[in-house]
């Protein structure tokens, strides 16, 4: 999932990261929602209401929504520069700073809610848009910009100009890459929903509250490890083989 990258990225990879990430951000999403009354994952309601305050000239009002605005940004920022610092140690997967920073955010917030009052709401819906910029930036640099998590608007236009070219087999002939791309669509769609009804009722129905963000932390964790123990099983497979084989061509010799 985290791990191939370039030419060597296949479309099982990029469905398998939107799924997780889809989840995670339907999630923080909901969480978010909940908890602030504020979207936490995308910043296209936060720019109108913004616009809308400083029409009516109410400059300070319309600070805070700057700043959410101004933490996705950021968050997408740090995210791009820690994979282009990275880039060059092949020893490091470039996509675990990011994918771990989010992590400990959002662990942070579930684990402070439980032993500090929150005070400053705008900071914790300003850390989550960090968050959720970090991981739309390194979803983004991963697939080759194929991927979007964060957001639904976008998905729901590409998939409405995939489906009309279905009808259309002459003009737009190559049917599986066509039919590829709407079930990545619809996956990514799924998941987000998907993670929003779960962190609904968790936060409600089993009154996890803010904690339901360390789920989505966990989930992100999993995923890391699994991709470094899916690649070490694999490694350890091959060298196993090799031996296997200079063996036995040291014995027929």
């Amino acid at each position: 999932m985290f791990r191939h990258q370039g030419k060597s990225r296949t479309f099982k990879h990029n469905l398998h990261i939107a799924t997780v990430l889809s989840f995670v951000a339907g999630i923080v999403n909901v969480t978010g929602f909940l908890a602030f009354q504020e979207l936490t994952t995308n910043v296209t309601g936060h720019f109108a209401l913004f616009i809308y305050d400083v029409f009516n000239i109410k400059f300070w009002k319309g600070t805070i929504y700057f700043l959410y605005i101004f933490s996705f940004l950021l968050g997408s920022f740090v995210s791009s520069v820690l994979i282009i610092k990275f880039r060059g140690n092949k020893k490091i997967n470039i996509f675990v700073v990011p994918t771990i920073i989010e992590a400990l955010i959002l662990i942070g917030i579930a684990v402070s809610s439980n032993y500090f009052e929150i005070n400053s709401p705008n900071v914790i819906v300003c850390l989550l848009l960090f968050a959720m910029g970090l991981q739309n930036s390194f979803v983004t640099k991963i697939s080759n910009a194929i991927v979007r998590t964060t957001h639904l608007t976008g998905l729901f236009t590409d998939l409405g100009i995939d489906l009309s070219q279905l009808f259309f087999p002459k003009l737009y002939p190559q049917r599986k890459k066509l039919k590829a791309n709407i079930k990545l669509r619809l996956y990514i769609i799924s998941f987000f929903f998907l993670g929003g009804i779960i962190g609904g009722v968790l936060y409600s129905k089993a009154n996890l509250k803010l904690n339901t963000l360390s789920i989505a932390a966990a989930i992100l964790i999993i995923s890391l490890f699994y991709d470094d123990f899916r690649y070490q099983l694999i490694k350890t497979k091959r060298k196993y083989h090799h031996r296997k084989k200079t063996y036995n061509r040291s014995q027929k010799s």
